[in-house]
C-alpha cells in the first residue's frame, strides 16, 4: 500500500512540491511489515547509520530479493554463502537505501 501525500487528508497542509510524494508506504514480507515515507523538501540529511535487513528462509529467496534490489543498485557484497550464512549480500538501491539479504544457516546443535 502507497498513499501520496495529495490522496491524504493532510493534502491542504502538504508543502507544495510534496503532492506527489509519499506520506505512507506499507509492505508485506512474509510475515513482517516494513512502513516507510519520502523525506520533506529540505530534508537532506541523507541515509546514515542504517541498512534495511530483510531475512528470508530459502536461498532461492535471498538470490530473487538481491536481483530484485540489484536493479541500478550498487552491490557493496554479491550474494554469497558465509560462515553465517547460506546466502548473504549487501547492497545500495537505486534511490540510495543501504539493503542486507540473509538466509541464516540453521543453529548449530550440540552439547
Amino acid at each position: 500500500m502507497m498513499s501520496t501525500f495529495a490522496d491524504s487528508p493532510m493534502a491542504g497542509q502538504a508543502p507544495p512540491g510534496m503532492g506527489d510524494k509519499i506520506i505512507h508506504a506499507r509492505l508485506a514480507v512474509g510475515d513482517k511489515l516494513m512502513m516507510g515515507s519520502d523525506n520533506m523538501q529540505g530534508d537532506d540529511r541523507g541515509r546514515h547509520g542504517f541498512a534495511v535487513s530483510v531475512v528470508v528462509d530459502t536461498p532461492e529467496e535471498a538470490d530473487r530479493t538481491f536481483s530484485a534490489l540489484s536493479e541500478g543498485a550498487n552491490v557493496r557484497m554479491p550474494m554469497a554463502e558465509t560462515f553465517w550464512a547460506l546466502r548473504f549480500g549487501m547492497l545500495t538501491d537505486k534511490f540510495g537505501v543501504p539493503w542486507m539479504v540473509n538466509c541464516e544457516r540453521a543453529p548449530a546443535t550440540g552439547a
